[in-house]
């Protein structure tokens, strides 16, 4: 059901997405056209990609601790490093799209809610690297892989934090003054991811962009997609599919854009 009900999503979203052709806003139309429309290949591409590849080879056996709604793919506890890296880490397409979008917005501070085996904070730091970077984990295992792929990467300005969302990111949202980046890819539930966002609210501006994967997850995931748009604060948001884009730019109309990516 889960399946046939995605497909049949995607191929909506393939028919109303626009291109960059037909976009009135001027904000818009450059992130599309500079920024999630670049795919010129990119030196650094390569350099993380070598590290997905020798994930992709790596036969240790980890117990996986899932905190959320689980996986479409595998719920068993006990999983190789290998099958995490095919099954759950973003593909190469959507990782650089991150590196994008975080290069553009040249982030002080990015906040990684779903480290996995570390793929994508790699990616935000390359990115970034002025930018202190918080990377949130519910596993303890897949949190330890990661953390030594930082290590091998001489990625020192990311820190791991590892626990329940609940615990770990109320409190890192407190300390900090405001959010800049914030990308939610963790538990996947409609309470949970309306509750991330609200949890963000106070300390966004007009310069934070929120990122929310997997938007046509499921059921209660399109709906918190939705909750989401149709918030008072929220100014703009891009569709992707794949990721949803928030933004909360003050004088622009409230727009909502789905783009073919």
């Amino acid at each position: 059901m889960f399946r046939w009900q995605f497909a049949k999503d995607y191929l909506l979203h393939r028919v109303s997405a626009k291109t960059r052709h037909g976009l009135h806003s001027p904000f818009v139309y450059r992130l599309v056209d500079e920024v999630i429309y670049d795919f010129q290949p990119k030196k650094v591409y390569s350099e993380i990609e070598n590290f997905r590849k020798q994930l992709l080879n790596d036969d240790r056996s980890i117990t996986v601790t899932d905190l959320g709604a689980g996986s479409h793919v595998n719920n068993n506890k006990q999983k190789q490093v290998a099958q995490i890296a095919k099954n759950a880490l973003k593909p190469p397409k959507l990782a650089q799209l991150l590196y994008r979008l975080a290069a553009d917005a040249k982030p002080e501070t990015i906040i990684e809610l779903g480290t996995c085996l570390g793929i994508t904070s790699l990616y935000l730091q390359y990115a970034a690297p002025q930018a202190k970077i918080y990377t949130l984990e519910g596993c303890p295992e897949t949190a330890g892989v990661a953390q030594q792929g930082f290590n091998n990467a001489g990625a020192k300005d990311i820190t791991l934090m590892v626990g329940n969302f609940n615990d770990t990111l109320p409190g890192l949202i407190d300390k900090l003054p405001k959010l800049d980046f914030v990308f939610i890819d963790g538990n996947h539930q409609k309470q949970a991811t309306l509750d991330y966002f609200h949890w963000a609210l106070p300390k966004v501006h007009e310069n934070t962009m929120l990122i929310f994967d997997d938007i046509y997850w499921s059921e209660g995931m399109k709906q918190a997609w939705a909750e989401i748009k149709a918030h008072p604060d929220v100014t703009i948001t891009v569709d992707l599919f794949w990721i949803g884009l928030v933004f909360f730019r003050k004088g622009k109309p409230k727009e909502d854009f789905k783009i073919r990516f």
